[in-house]
């Protein structure tokens, strides 16, 4: 899908079309609708830089005590 935003709405906006990508891909993540690596390849960044766009915006990472009893699970393993 496609989604087309004229140029001239952006810049009333003050927003480039990366940063407006960049917010997209944070509202999707943190509304859970995302993973991290989908969301970091919607906003056209690496996971270390997506990771620092959540910051500045206030969201954390989706962490469950699901997924922290799988990484102990496999740390014990190692």
């Amino acid at each position: 899908m496609i989604i087309t935003i004229p140029d001239e709405t952006l810049s009333h906006v003050k927003i480039s079309a990366a940063e407006l990508l960049i917010d997209i891909a944070v509202y999707l993540y943190d509304k859970q609708r995302l993973s991290l690596g989908q969301a970091r390849k919607v906003a056209g960044l690496d996971i270390l830089s997506f990771q620092k766009e959540l910051a500045k915006r206030n969201v954390y990472l989706n962490y469950s005590m699901d997924d922290l009893n799988n990484d102990i699970q496999n740390l014990d393993r190692l």
